[in-house]
């Protein structure tokens, strides 16, 4: 199976930490050069000094088109291209009915569905035949759970898009699928849960055909098989990386 990326310029939007760092230090070590994005310039430099090679970080909000705009001014300036976009940026909020505010659900659809819009289609001048974009989804698309409705509902939003821009991007030789993580072994999951966190994690746990949670480099795996030419001929689907939670 050839996941070799050598001489691949990748995106990782949300990739100083979590999931994002895991797939962006996964590609870098199978020879692409990584850009890493975030809201953050000093969690972006200490991602880019573990990432070491030709990583580079370059701050960007995916919720504001502008910013997103000046980040591929950048990336065209400096590299001419991009062959591997991972749209990964996004978060949720725990909140059950009867407590849900306005604030969570702007803040969740601003990034996990307006971001990845934004983040794919300021792209598209960037992408050309054989590139890969990448949305990194969830297993709350199907299975929210308690208190996660809205982010569900958000991962649920980017599934139905991405059905449409299968269509739209035919003749591009551009693919495009979603990876879905179930739940994952990172900080962000950690302080979702708040002071209930052991709670949370034993919840999850106990839900797990594989009786484990997964882990971020178990998920970084999928996406680069799915970023490689590997997967030359897989397009529009949604990969489930959940250890059969989803089919349970």
């Amino acid at each position: 199976m050839n996941l070799n990326l050598d001489r691949k310029i990748a995106i990782v939007t949300g990739g100083s930490s979590g999931i994002g760092f895991a797939i962006a230090r996964r590609l870098a070590a199978e020879g692409a050069t990584v850009i890493v994005t975030g809201r953050r310039q000093d969690a972006l430099d200490q991602a880019v000094a573990a990432l070491g090679g030709s990583a580079v970080g370059i701050a960007a909000d995916v919720s504001r088109a502008a910013s997103l705009a000046a980040l591929y001014a950048e990336v065209q300036q400096r590299f001419g291209r991009i062959d591997v976009l991972v749209a990964n940026a996004g978060g949720g909020v725990h909140a059950p009915l009867g407590q849900i505010v306005e604030a969570h659900m702007d803040q969740q659809f601003a990034t996990n569905v307006k971001g990845v819009v934004l983040t794919v289609q300021g792209a598209l001048p960037l992408l050309g035949a054989g590139a890969s974009v990448v949305i990194i989804g969830s297993t709350a698309s199907m299975d929210p759970g308690p208190t996660m409705s809205i982010y569900g509902a958000t991962k649920a939003a980017v599934r139905n898009m991405v059905r449409s821009w299968v269509t739209e991007l035919k003749g591009t030789g551009i693919r495009i699928n979603i990876l879905s993580p179930g739940p994952t072994n990172t900080a962000s999951l950690r302080e979702a849960f708040g002071a209930h966190a052991e709670e949370g994690l034993a919840f999850l746990t106990g839900r797990s055909p594989l009786g484990r949670i997964g882990e971020p480099e178990e998920i970084a795996s999928a996406a680069v098989f799915l970023a490689s030419d590997a997967s030359s001929y897989i397009h529009g689907v949604e990969l489930f990386a959940d250890g059969g939670a989803s089919q349970a």
